[in-house]
């Protein structure tokens, strides 16, 4: 009767192994599997990151190029209500709009009062944003590394 017993327990051992393998098996395939999928995700998000960053120093080059020379900003006239009124549409204060025309906020209160006017070169700035709409001001401050 011993006999019968353990050949039992050792037949019920050997097809729950194999039983066991089975389904462990699938398992791991699944998992290799998903490995390889997660692998190929972090190669192409790197692959995106590494795009974004190109566009992003792309777009800053645009946005940060010198605007146009002299030669160009012939006819533009200035004026320190149109300053003060472009600042004021725009809703940026005198640091933000001074940094959309490449100078300081003092500078940008120097032309509203009157006291100062722009060089050329300047004047060349502020003719290159008198256009500019609320958001696309903003975007542009936000590469700039604005707010």
């Amino acid at each position: 009767m011993a006999n019968l017993a353990s050949l039992l327990n050792e037949n019920i051992r050997r097809v729950a192994r194999r039983e066991i393998r089975g389904q462990t098996q699938k398992t791991r395939r699944l998992t290799t599997q998903h490995r390889r999928d997660i692998a190929a995700l972090k190669r192409q998000l790197a692959a995106l990151a590494r795009t974004v960053a190109f566009l992003e120093k792309q777009e800053q080059r645009r946005v940060a190029s010198p605007p146009p020379l002299p030669q160009e900003v012939k006819g533009v006239r200035f004026s320190a209500r149109s300053v003060k009124a472009q600042r004021a549409r725009l809703g940026l204060s005198a640091k933000d709009f001074g940094r959309l025309v490449g100078v300081s906020a003092l500078t940008i209160y120097s032309w509203e009062s009157g006291k100062s006017r722009p060089r050329q070169k300047q004047l060349a700035g502020l003719a290159a944003i008198r256009h500019l709409g609320k958001r696309e001001a903003r975007q542009r401050l936000e590469v700039l590394g604005g707010r």
